[in-house]
């Protein structure tokens, strides 16, 4: 039985979805002002196994990914650039999609941008109103009223009598209540604006999410995911606004991946101290990057360091030296470790214990292989298949090897076929000159039954 841990309660839950064999799922997406850095890369690859796995264990998943294409940063970063807030926005939804499909990231069913559902947002903040949890400032823009809110501070156990004012949230001198946050917020001059019962102005941010979600996912769905990091006041906020509005349940389980950090400090553009994922990609291959960001649990903290990528490089060397050279072959129906991997990912998604299971069945692989090839053979196709799920050894190892280079291949394949035509004439002295040229030039050659064969080495 799959177990989820729930942010809201605080403990593992067996999951049960609200329809046996559907899914709906929201994520909050990217707010798209510059290049996603490595800590979304850790969010959003949680998610991808998130959804991969549901998938694999037979739901119908309603996966959806907002962008948000409207805030703050967005207009200044605009105003910063002398460019149109959608120039802006447009270019880096592009880079983005980049970035996750390098990293092979699943697309989701829907990814709704905050512009299109202004509607629907400003229909939200109307019943918000007339329910009594909402109101309209001085100067014209409208708050939700935290304390008329009983609930508040469910989701991310915060007791509101001790949330220092100034400290985590907003103080303004319009507002009832420092605590109280903004729900749509007037225009000034020279912003981009959307007319509503309020006047010209646009949505905050915490709005956006629940429009979207409610429309796509209906009022009450399963999943609701995102990094720890929006717990509050984002979730927080999020979670109280739509059960104003609506009176009903919102999510079922809440779920938030921990930081990812460079040094002790979690990794944010807010603080200066991020690296992008297409920085990474220019030195890493996207597979070694995306086995780093699944070796730590999702809800733990894991730290960013070329140690640490060069560790994963060496973990995904091992997988795919155990693929090497094997023909094709069915997969082994030995279920041990495929019930083993299973029970792993059932136990709230973890992926550092799947792994470990995909080494045990590596290391059996290679103790196979000149045993009984063909046994060997289907256990590759096993530790292949297992290792789909999480989205990872899905190349041909010979591609693998030959990958994280910027390497001449041309020139390589063409010092491979002097090295050959040399052997051949038994002139020994120029292809131990060529191998040479090759090691310089980090790359390692293997002469096999089926040829000379190359790979990096670093």
């Amino acid at each position: 039985m799959l177990h989820i841990h729930n942010t809201l309660t605080r403990q593992k839950e067996i999951f049960k979805p609200l329809s046996p064999h559907k899914i709906g799922m929201y994520v909050c997406g990217v707010t798209v002002y510059d290049y996603c850095h490595l800590g979304h890369g850790r969010t959003y690859t949680s998610v991808d196994v998130i959804v991969r796995y549901l998938r694999f264990r037979g739901y119908e998943v309603n996966y959806v990914r907002n962008i948000t294409d409207i805030d703050d940063k967005i207009i200044k970063r605009a105003n910063e650039n002398n460019e149109a807030y959608e120039v802006l926005t447009e270019r880096f939804t592009k880079a983005m999609h980049e970035d996750f499909e390098a990293l092979g990231l699943t697309a989701p069913n829907h990814e709704p941008r905050a512009t299109d559902y202004i509607s629907q947002m400003i229909e939200i903040i109307q019943k918000i109103i007339a329910n009594g949890h909402a109101y309209v400032s001085a100067n014209g823009d409208v708050y939700f009223e935290v304390r008329t809110f009983h609930p508040y501070g469910c989701l991310s156990h915060h007791d509101i009598e001790q949330l220092e004012s100034g400290a985590r949230v907003e103080v303004s001198e319009v507002k009832r209540d420092p605590l109280d946050f903004v729900l749509w917020k007037l225009a000034k001059p020279g912003e981009p604006s959307w007319d509503s019962p309020w006047g010209k102005g646009r949505p905050g941010w915490h709005i956006e999410c629940s429009a979207m979600a409610m429309d796509l996912l209906g009022e009450h769905f399963d999943i609701h995911a995102g990094g720890r990091d929006l717990i509050f006041p984002h979730h927080e906020n999020e979670n109280a606004q739509s059960q104003a509005a609506l009176k009903t349940p919102f999510v079922n389980v809440w779920m938030h991946a921990g930081f990812l950090q460079m040094d002790k400090d979690k990794m944010s553009k807010s603080l200066g101290n991020f690296i992008t994922i297409r920085e990474i990609l220019r030195d890493h291959d996207a597979e070694v990057l995306r086995f780093f960001l699944l070796s730590s649990h999702y809800r733990s903290p894991l730290i960013y360091t070329e140690e640490a990528l060069i560790q994963a490089r060496q973990s995904l060397t091992r997988f795919y030296t155990a693929l090497r050279f094997l023909p094709q072959a069915k997969k082994s129906e030995n279920t041990t470790y495929e019930k083993q991997f299973i029970a792993a990912m059932d136990d709230d998604f973890n992926t550092p214990i799947a792994i470990s299971i995909l080494f045990d069945l590596a290391h059996e692989i290679q103790r196979m292989r000149e045993k009984d090839r063909a046994h060997a053979s289907s256990l590759a196709a096993l530790l292949k298949y297992l290792s789909g799920i999480i989205g990872i050894l899905q190349r041909d190892p010979e591609m693998y090897f030959q990958s994280g280079t910027s390497l001449d291949v041309e020139k390589i394949q063409q010092l491979i076929a002097s090295r050959e035509q040399a052997r051949a004439q038994k002139d020994w002295a120029k292809a131990d000159k060529v191998r040479d040229e090759l090691m310089s030039m980090n790359v390692a050659i293997e002469d096999g039954v089926k040829g000379t064969t190359w790979k990096v080495v670093k």
